[in-house]
């Protein structure tokens, strides 16, 4: 099902070859001699951690810990898992006593709609939905759903119409529906640095399908996260250095419905189309919560109105890689 397609927004730069094994990282400098990688999935995303540590165990032991958040945070926020809360409240329409983890991060939600004039909105998997089977159907028409039938998804799209209580979360219309893919990766993110942080963590890297870096990589450098060329997503098309800051990308080259690419997985939650002013943007922000949602809200954006926000928040900076290619940087990182 297309709804199952992991969307790798993201290439680390500092990550070697993929595998699911603890390994150190490394062995021409002593500086990087004691990082501890992790790769596998969260969320259906490519996901990576690496922990620098003098004593392994106790570095694998930081590992195991922050991958058993992950997958109880994957019990609430995933789409996939008939079991998850998430799924839950899409097909209840109501969720009573809800995880505190999906009342915080709703209510987060509601702040980045609200900041970005609606442009990100959670609520936009009714689109989904329809342009996933609406492709899915042998002989589909390549121009997309009816009007119709797209005019209906849109009429069950609006945060706003999600009601949302430490004790109760509701749709306010029938056949409402949640996607958290556009920010929960980034919120797990921040789950397992607030774990490792706590276990005493300075230096690490943290990419559970968005990229956090905590302090500097322990050669002395920034983290050094890649960011894919839209044509092609192995290959870094710009380098970005982080230090205790976040990094995510949003393109429409992450997902497509259709053979030629003219519907994508980032739908303007007002007119019901996809995005395609940026060939990607991607958001460095103090958090991956922040930058996985403004990503997302950028994408449908002008350049003005991402201007607006970026100011209003104070910090953080986007880098778009325009339809001709060229990369235009706006706010300050």
């Amino acid at each position: 099902m297309a709804e199952r397609i992991s969307r790798r927004r993201m290439i680390g730069i500092s990550a070697a070859a993929a595998g699911l094994s603890l390994l150190p990282f490394g062995k021409k400098h002593a500086a990087e001699a004691n990082i501890v990688t992790w790769r596998g999935t969260a969320l259906g995303a490519l996901a990576t951690l690496q922990i620098h540590h003098p004593d392994r165990t106790v570095a694998e032991r930081l590992v195991e810990r922050s991958l058993a958040e992950v997958r109880r945070l994957e019990t609430i926020f995933s789409l996939y898992r008939e079991d998850s809360a998430l799924v839950a409240l899409n097909r209840q329409g109501a969720l009573v006593v809800p995880p505190a983890e999906l009342v915080a991060l709703l209510f987060a939600c509601q702040r980045y709609a609200r900041l970005t004039n609606g442009a990100f909105d959670p609520t936009v998997q009714s689109l989904w939905r329809l342009y996933s089977n609406h492709f899915s159907e042998p002989g589909a028409d390549p121009d997309g759903p009816p009007a119709g039938a797209v005019a209906e998804a849109l009429a069950r799209v609006g945060y706003h119409h999600v009601l949302v209580s430490r004790d109760r979360i509701a749709f306010a219309k029938r056949g409402m529906a949640i996607t958290l893919n556009g920010v929960a990766q980034g919120y797990i993110t921040d789950h397992v640095v607030d774990l490792l942080r706590g276990e005493g963590i300075t230096q690490t890297l943290v990419d559970m399908g968005e990229v956090r870096g905590v302090g500097n990589h322990p050669s002395g450098r920034p983290w050094a996260v890649g960011i894919a060329d839209p044509d092609r997503p192995e290959r870094a098309r710009e380098t970005l250095p982080i230090v205790n800051q976040a990094v995510a990308t949003s393109g429409a080259y992450g997902f497509r419905f259709d053979r030629t690419g003219r519907f994508n997985h980032l739908f303007n939650p007002k007119t019901g189309a996809s995005a395609y002013s940026y060939r990607s943007v991607s958001v460095i922000a103090p958090t991956a919560t922040a930058a996985d949602a403004l990503s997302t809200a950028f994408s449908l954006m002008p350049v003005a109105d991402i201007d607006r926000v970026l100011a209003a928040i104070g910090e953080g900076a986007a880098h778009l890689i325009m339809p001709d290619g060229q990369i235009v940087v706006r706010g300050r990182a």
